[in-house]
């Protein structure tokens, strides 16, 4: 038997004096153009993960870094005591996008989703009810504060820090009848909160009929649809927000990611029913909201107007899943290839974090969530030949990977 590794001291770790946090790949990232990325040794890398869904518009796009440098030399922070007008520009544009009615800024996903949970107690409250509940999913993830950890359903990820915050009920996701059965027996329940499609929990999608059943139960009861598309909204799945393929509206809908293409930002977007819960002391944000973000933000979405890009990640991740599917077909040990636009999950049959060094060698950034389910959720940006080319490394390191015994 090998004799087990000696543990890295922190003296030995590559940044000391960075809490240890992350298990990092030994890479450290130089810069980036399009959907290219270059190390400090001069690497270059395709860049499947986008930052984790974050840089939609890639890297150092030419049109976005010089409305960012302009703004830098006007105003980055002012503070939410006065008006902040590209809050409204951008607020007003979500809108009409999305058919809510306001918005509330924050820095990421993790606060956009506190904020909806603030958002269902409040309602529950004004309605009423003492103790609200709601309604969240298995495989969920919303974030690490601890309501949004509560909310989410990794056991991984809450081991250590209990006891968690009460007020959810949790059920299997795309099965109607679970929620409607919490309707007979939970006469506390305010709000159904889910991610349109699971990211974290390994790239599962809401049937769009789910989500349809979820409105007309929701409706009925009163109760608050609100809909998690910090991953898979701003033009991820090919429509700008991912419910909109079933033809539905939520009551709220956070926001981050891929909204400001790498500056930080979340937003929280409600509807009639939620748009005067909240009121002056409610909530709060220091950085929220600031210049910089809210131009970022401004100009994401311009861009990805002008660009077309909701029709370029329809038609590139229908290339670059299809590839997938192709050379995959028959493969032992791939169980699903799945997915919406340029958010596509391949399922394997046994935990592959090994893929995420192997694809980083081979030139390819991407990674692995749920243990078994490789991400792939590139900038929008990416063209049919880049698909190609992912597909043309990862297809072989996959097959490699699952031969091995």
């Amino acid at each position: 038997m090998n004799a087990p590794e000696p543990a890295v001291t922190q003296s030995q770790r590559p940044m000391p004096h960075v809490m240890n946090t992350y298990g990092r790949l030994p890479i450290a990232l130089s810069h980036g153009r399009g959907c290219w990325l270059w190390d400090t040794q001069g690497r270059r890398y395709l860049d499947g993960l986008a930052g984790i869904a974050v840089n939609t518009l890639g890297h150092a796009h030419p049109k976005l870094v010089p409305a960012l440098q302009e703004q830098i030399g006007r105003l980055i922070h002012s503070s939410n005591y006065y008006e902040v007008p590209l809050q409204e520009q951008l607020a007003a544009k979500l809108c009409a996008l999305s058919g809510l009615d306001a918005a509330f800024f924050c820095n990421s996903g993790l606060e956009a989703n506190e904020a909806a949970l603030k958002i269902a107690r409040k309602y529950g409250h004004d309605r009423g009810i003492e103790r609200p509940e709601i309604v969240v999913y298995e495989r969920a993830f919303h974030g690490r504060s601890l309501a949004t950890l509560s909310a989410t359903a990794n056991p991984k990820i809450q081991a250590g820090f209990g006891p968690l915050v009460e007020g959810f009920v949790r059920v299997p996701l795309n099965d109607l009848g679970a929620v409607e059965a919490v309707a007979q027996r939970h006469p506390n329940v305010v709000a159904v909160f889910l991610e349109t499609i699971q990211g974290e929990g390994g790239i599962n999608p809401a049937r769009w009929e789910y989500l349809q059943g979820l409105r007309r139960l929701c409706d009925a009861q009163g109760w608050l649809l609100m809909l998690d598309e910090v991953q898979c909204g701003i033009g991820r799945t090919g429509r700008w927000f991912a419910h909109q393929w079933a033809g539905i509206q939520p009551d709220v809908m956070p926001l981050a990611k891929g909204l400001g293409s790498g500056v930080p930002i979340g937003a929280v977007v409600v509807g009639p029913k939620a748009v005067d819960v909240l009121g002056p002391g409610n909530h709060g944000t220091t950085f929220g909201g600031n210049p910089l973000a809210m131009r970022a933000g401004v100009e994401t979405l311009r861009i990805m107007e002008e660009e077309d890009l909701l029709a370029n990640a329809a038609t590139v991740g229908a290339a670059l899943r299809g590839g997938l599917e192709r050379e995959l077909a028959g493969v032992a040990g791939v169980k699903e290839i799945r997915g919406a636009g340029l958010m596509i999950g391949v399922e394997l049959a046994r935990p592959c974090a090994a893929l995420l060094g192997r694809a980083a060698e081979a030139g390819l950034m991407i990674s692995v969530t749920a243990d078994t389910v490789i991400r792939i959720v590139p900038p929008l940006i990416l063209s049919l030949d880049e698909a190609a080319q992912i597909v043309a490394i990862l297809a072989p390191l996959v097959k490699s990977f699952l031969a091995e015994p």
